[in-house]
């Protein structure tokens, strides 16, 4: 793994573990469906209209397409939307430590159902990523956390990971702006479809929410998307992966400081545990050096 694809990683770690916070204050001053909508119907016109400058084509592969959907509706209709209507009241930091158990199940998975060799390693890394999600919920559902809503996030993290184990090898063959907007602009369509059934649409035009939905359109919604593509073909999903085992430290952290979240001891325990565990199950699904 070279410089620049290790800074990809760490600048798409810490994008990615923002937009927990960002979410929250928006759904704090607007409808959470609705203004997720909105903001991928902008990030997926200025997605699609820098693609169409830089030269790129509509004309995608089969694969690109495929990828396109699948993301379109597992990674923005169902993840996005499943977090940003449970934040309304659940913590930005517990939404982030439950999205991030996203590697552990795509290991999980691939290890159970698609017989994928996992070393002691990973195994090891698997007990304690859950071990560790499972001491910060057990404070905070003592605390009296919304229950509902943690399964909302729960489901979210199981779209991702199902977009995740089916879109492998479909990220080869250039166009990687044209299919970050066009996917954005699928999950918009699904997204103003439901607002109307699931909540009461409307916002509230204070600056907090300003700040946070340009932010949240501009570097979660397009840049992190952008890079994440650029990354998984510069070096593969599984190596790219690695990096998310800096999404419970950098969510948390940022939550902390933006928002005031308290941290108790059982939650520092718990993130450091669950990033142990993230990072072992990575590093056990790296490819084997081979010695002569």
């Amino acid at each position: 793994m070279d410089l620049r694809a290790i800074a990809m990683g760490l600048i798409f770690a810490f994008i990615w573990s923002s937009a927990f916070t960002s979410a929250r204050i928006i759904v704090s001053d607007a409808s959470p469906l609705f203004s997720l909508a909105l903001r991928f119907l902008i990030s997926g016109v200025i997605g699609v209209t820098i693609a169409r400058v830089m030269g790129q084509s509509w004309k995608l592969t089969r694969s690109q397409w495929y990828a396109t959907f699948l993301f379109g509706i597992c990674q923005n209709a169902l993840y996005l939307g499943l977090n940003f209507y449970a934040m309304q009241t659940v913590e930005a930091s517990v939404a982030a430590i439950i999205a991030s158990t996203m590697p552990l199940l795509v290991a999980l998975a691939g290890w159970l159902l698609f017989g994928e060799k996992l070393r002691p390693l990973g195994v090891i890394g698997l007990l304690a990523g859950f071990a560790g999600v499972a001491l910060i919920m057990s404070s905070r559902i003592s605390a009296g956390i919304d229950m509902f809503g943690v399964m909302l996030c729960g489901l979210g993290a199981l779209a991702l990971t199902l977009a995740t184990l089916a879109v492998r090898g479909a990220t080869s063959g250039g166009n990687f702006m044209m299919v970050v907007g066009l996917q954005m602009l699928v999950g918009s369509a699904i997204l103003f479809l439901a607002a109307p059934l699931f909540e009461t649409i409307y916002i509230h035009l204070t600056v907090p929410f300003a700040l946070a939905f340009t932010y949240t359109t501009l570097f979660p919604g397009l840049l992190a998307t952008l890079i994440w593509f650029l990354l998984l073909n510069r070096i593969g999903a599984t190596r790219a992966a690695t990096f998310h085992f800096l999404n419970p430290v950098f969510g948390v952290a940022i939550a902390a400081i933006l928002l005031g979240e308290r941290l108790g001891p059982l939650d520092v325990i718990g993130v450091l545990v669950t990033t142990i565990g993230i990072l072992a199950v990575q590093l056990s699904r790296q490819p084997e050096v081979k010695t002569a």
